[in-house]
């Protein structure tokens, strides 16, 4: 009886062994495959949290580049901007655009017009809007320029080049979606675009017609002719002239003492 009850307590005390080993064994299992997939989400972690780091950055950055631009810290508005140009997959563009915006304000205008060109070509949809507003007054201002410089030509040229930029807009650029979309909102994208045409057509217009009324390069002006004299009077002046010196010669040398000696003028 006794050796009955130690085997079935041995029996016991073995299938609670095996339970727990089992037990044990699952655990170790659960932590195994909790690691791999902390160790395979890991990457995925890592992204999300860089992702929303740069679009917090981002934020601040471009926030840093307004507030110079609208006190008139072109250099710092520059410089802040530079910052979106490191990895930005989100809006490309927003990089040199704000950095040839920068330049504008400080008169730098190739380095802005070439600037904006490039945000231009990354640019999409209604992000051209904008784009383009900036890059025609720039390109107007560099006509300006050539303007007061006596270049007519250049300016006339210049004026026409900002014409297209303008002309080329999308019609969707006059929509709302587009107007809630601009770096400037106090600044009406349609009546902007509609102003910089008629402006651009006047002046390339003025700039023409100046060169027009110009005589061309190598062909001189022509000097207004004088009346001729006629030959009949000029010879009677030449013997009245002849006449009035030989008197007063005569009469010099009458009246100076020791001699004929002319006095001078």
């Amino acid at each position: 009886m006794t050796d009955v009850k130690t085997d079935v307590k041995t029996d016991a005390q073995a299938d609670a062994q095996a339970s727990a080993a089992a037990l044990i064994a699952s655990n170790r299992r659960r932590r195994s495959i909790r690691r791999w997939i902390a160790i395979g989400t890991l990457p995925l972690t890592l992204a999300s949290l860089f992702f929303v780091g740069k679009l917090l950055s981002m934020y601040a950055i471009a926030h840093q580049s307004i507030s110079a631009y609208v006190v008139d810290d072109y250099a710092g508005s520059e410089s802040a901007a530079r910052g979106l140009e490191f990895l930005n997959w989100f809006e490309p563009y927003k990089a040199p655009f704000n950095i040839g915006t920068a330049l504008a304000g400080a008169e730098e205008l190739p380095d802005a017009r070439a600037k904006l060109e490039e945000a231009l070509e990354l640019a999409n949809g209604l992000e051209v809007c904008g784009v383009r507003i900036n890059l025609a007054l720039v390109i107007e201002r560099m006509g300006d320029a050539a303007r007061e410089g006596g270049d007519g030509a250049g300016a006339a040229q210049l004026y026409g080049e900002a014409l297209t930029v303008v002309v080329e807009t999308p019609e969707e650029c006059n929509s709302d979606e587009a107007q809630k979309q601009s770096s400037d909102p106090n600044r009406d994208m349609e009546d902007t675009l509609d102003n910089s045409e008629d402006r651009l057509k006047k002046k390339q217009q003025q700039q023409e017609q100046q060169q027009e009324q110009q005589p061309e390069d190598g062909e001189p002006e022509e000097e207004p002719q004088q009346p001729q004299p006629d030959e009949q009077k000029l010879q009677e002046l030449q013997d009245k002239l002849e006449q009035g010196t030989q008197e007063r010669d005569q009469q010099q040398g009458d009246d100076a003492p020791g001699g004929g000696t002319d006095k001078p003028w």
